[in-house]
């Protein structure tokens, strides 16, 4: 299976139609998030993503934090030139290597924090390099200037945002050619398209990275309860996995699974696919080369107008699946 290349965004970046998020791969010092890291299965399955055409690694500074990137960096030696790099800063970090939990987007930290993200990948260039949130307090200007520098002196080859609204990305693209945005979507979480934002991206040429593509988890059908998330997994800190909304989205869950099972395919594999028809990239996370495969898959699968009315009529556009994310980080969201 070699995945089909596509363009991401109108500046000239060639990626996989799928990619692979790759954050649940290393733990974080203030617990898991998505259950314990195995470094050995991880780069094996990063290993395994190349040799299926999947070559488009996602991470940023934050997952670790730094770790997420030294373990990248641990996978492709020797191979570099083969993967597509995109990772992100934002998140303050100190000297110390702790997170400040506080988003710095001024032209000074933009260069401490590119060449950490070099030393720590272990490479002079990244592919893709995002703003992970918005600084509220530092004009967008400011920062895609700073990050405009990076690609003039090849450090970095195009730039990204995330999680911005269509007010920011006509902000930064007046300054320097955004070549692609990241938000969560999947069918459980369509706020970017409620926003407009997909609209100004197609307008302006701009790619589109869905992150959670399978709503963390809920559309791969592996969560029944909430005893089936660990005790310290912070999806139990999040609405949408909470008592109000749990059980509602278990049934919205069931209907795509029949779907999934008549069409010979699973539920997430059904619910990327949709993602794909829309000509937006994926990247599923997943630490495992099961699931990898089993991603990879959607990509091979064919969806028609009929299908994709079907599934939209099952979670129309609008509906209330609960909050992504708990109060303190939806108020990071621009």
């Amino acid at each position: 299976m070699d995945i089909k290349k596509v363009a991401l965004g109108s500046q000239g970046l060639m990626v996989p139609k799928i990619g692979l998020g790759c954050m649940g791969m290393t733990g974080f010092e203030e617990g898991n998030m998505y259950g314990k890291a195995d470094e050995q299965e991880a780069i094996a399955t990063i290993h395994r993503s190349l040799e299926l055409g999947g070559n488009f690694l996602d991470t940023a500074d934050l997952y670790g934090p730094l770790k997420n990137e030294q373990l990248i960096a641990k996978a492709i030696k020797g191979n570099r030139d083969k993967y597509v790099i995109a990772t992100k800063f934002g998140w303050e970090i100190d000297d110390s290597d702790k997170v400040t939990w506080s988003i710095n987007g001024k032209k000074e930290y933009v260069k401490k924090a590119v060449e950490r993200s070099l030393k720590n990948l272990n490479t002079d260039y990244i592919d893709l390099y995002y703003l992970h949130r918005l600084d509220k307090n530092t004009p967008i200007e400011e920062t895609v200037e700073a990050m405009g520098m990076l690609v003039k002196e090849g450090k970095v080859g195009y730039l990204g945002l995330s999680e911005v609204s269509s007010a920011t990305v006509q902000r930064a693209q007046a300054v320097h050619p955004i070549s692609a945005v990241q938000s969560e979507y999947s069918l459980f979480e369509r706020t970017v398209e409620e926003r407009g934002v997909l609209q100004t991206l197609n307008d302006l040429g701009i790619g589109f990275v869905a992150y959670s593509p399978l709503g963390r988890g809920f559309l791969s059908g592996n969560i029944r309860a909430l005893s089936d998330l660990p005790e310290d997994d912070f999806r139990r800190a999040i609405p949408r996995f909470q008592e109000a909304h749990f059980h509602k989205n278990i049934e919205l869950v069931k209907l795509i699974e029949s779907m999934a099972g008549e069409k010979g395919v699973t539920s997430s594999q059904l619910a990327l696919a949709w993602i794909m028809s829309k000509g937006i990239l994926p990247i599923p996370g997943t630490k495992r080369r099961k699931y990898l495969d089993q991603n990879m898959a959607a990509a091979s699968v064919e969806l028609s107008e009929a299908d994709l009315g079907k599934l939209e009529s099952i979670v129309p556009l609008g509906t209330d699946t609960g909050l992504p994310y708990d109060e303190f980080s939806m108020g990071l969201i621009d």
